[in-house]
Formats: C-alpha cells, structure tokens, sequence
C-alpha cells in the first residue's frame, strides 16, 4: 500500500484531525490562552501542593468587586515597592487579575526583583470564573 492510496482510502480520519486540531487553536485563542500563563487548574494545585501565594494586581475596587479566594490585593502600579510581597523570595507566586495582561506585565516585575516563581493565571480572573473556582468579594 503507498501513502497516496492511504490518504485516498483514509481521508475522512485526516480531516477529522485537522478539524479538531483547528476548534483547540480556535478555543485558545478565543480564551486568551495563547498569552501563556498557568491555566485555573494548574494554579490550584500550586496553591494546594506548593502553597503557592495569590496576588491580584488588579486596582482595589475591581479586587472588592470579585477575586480569587483568599488572593492578596496589590495593584501593578505597587508591585515595584515590594510592599505587601512575601519575604520569601522562593515562595510561589500565582499573579491574577481581570484577564491576564496586567498580571503578566507584574510577573516581569517580580521576576527582576527576584521572585523567580512567581507565574501568572493565564485568562486572569475571568478563566477561574469559567473554571467555576471560588470567587470572594470584598
């Protein structure tokens, strides 16, 4: 049997694959997956496994409206004072707001100032929404 005959008899398997690899970009990119970052799921098993510490940069009246439980409330424009950061340089860091832009750009922050751990929820808050993941208001 040659290749071409195999693609000829089994060409219904190949579109298929390219259909469903297409919809799983497509979600992606839909969901800002593409930003990088940690997805919810991988998030809540660094909070429960590693003790990862939430950070939301998000300003203090989005963070009232609703944030991840039991995250801690440092606006972006904060982060360069360190004040408010674990002393714990080492501790894992899990950097949210609402989806995903500013948490990245604190990430950039945190790492130049030494929290090499520090990661952010990629989709922010609206992708731990999606994920049905506890919400708390202020």
């Amino acid at each position: 049997m040659t290749s071409t005959s195999y693609i000829a008899n089994n060409w219904y398997w190949m579109v298929a694959a390219g259909a469903s690899g297409a919809l799983l970009l497509w979600q992606q990119i839909k969901e800002g997956g593409t930003t990088g970052g940690l997805s919810p799921a991988l998030a809540v098993q660094l909070i429960n496994k590693e003790r990862a510490q939430v950070i939301d940069v998000c300003e203090p009246a989005e963070f009232a409206a609703a944030h991840v439980a039991g995250a801690k409330n440092i606006p972006l424009g904060e982060i360069a004072n360190g004040k408010g950061l674990p002393g714990n340089k080492k501790l894992p860091l899990v950097v949210v707001c609402a989806a995903g832009v500013r948490s990245a750009k604190a990430v950039t922050q945190l790492k130049a100032m030494g929290y090499e751990n520090a990661q952010s929820l990629g989709g922010g808050l609206k992708a731990w929404r999606e994920a049905n993941l506890p919400i708390d208001k202020a």
